[in-house]
């Protein structure tokens, strides 16, 4: 059944495919907090290892709300590893050190880059799509972000 919410088909399946390309960029970070937090190592293993795991619980909470909203507006989430990576615009890093600055300083480029890339979609959701809910959703989502960034920063 097509969802009939005031937004014509064409433009729901463009937020969809947007929010698609949010989803796997939402992944590849979750993965990539998930890999810093069991294989952190130093004196500060501990801490490090605790923060972490705070961090990629959120993510895992705004992956949940992104698929959500994507079904919301009638479409299907991307849910295979090779779809994320295609839709992704960040990349996958091997480290030789596994320390937490080094992590961190990573994670936080992807945060900054994907706050980046939301703020432009803002607009673009409400103006050119027509869709002022997935507007203040991003909205709320770079926010977390924002948030994120500032305690992986505060790290440094």
């Amino acid at each position: 059944m097509k969802t009939n919410i005031g937004i014509p088909q064409e433009l729901l399946s463009e937020v969809a495919h947007e929010l698609n390309h949010i989803l796997a960029d939402e992944y590849v970070l979750y993965t990539k907090t998930r890999n810093a937090h069991w294989n952190i190592e130093g004196p500060n293993f501990h801490t490090v290892h605790v923060f972490f795991e705070s961090q990629y619980n959120e993510l895992d909470e705004i992956m949940d709300g992104v698929a959500e909203r994507i079904r919301s507006l009638g479409h299907y989430a991307p849910a295979t590893l090779q779809s994320f990576l295609n839709l992704t615009h960040l990349t996958e890093q091997l480290r030789e050190k596994n320390d937490s600055a080094g992590f961190i300083k990573e994670l936080l480029g992807d945060h900054e880059s994907i706050i980046i890339r939301l703020r432009g979609l803002i607009t673009v959701f409400a103006e050119k799509m027509k869709d002022v809910g997935t507007s203040d959703y991003v909205t709320g989502l770079m926010e977390t972000h924002e948030k994120m960034a500032w305690m992986l920063r505060a790290h440094l």
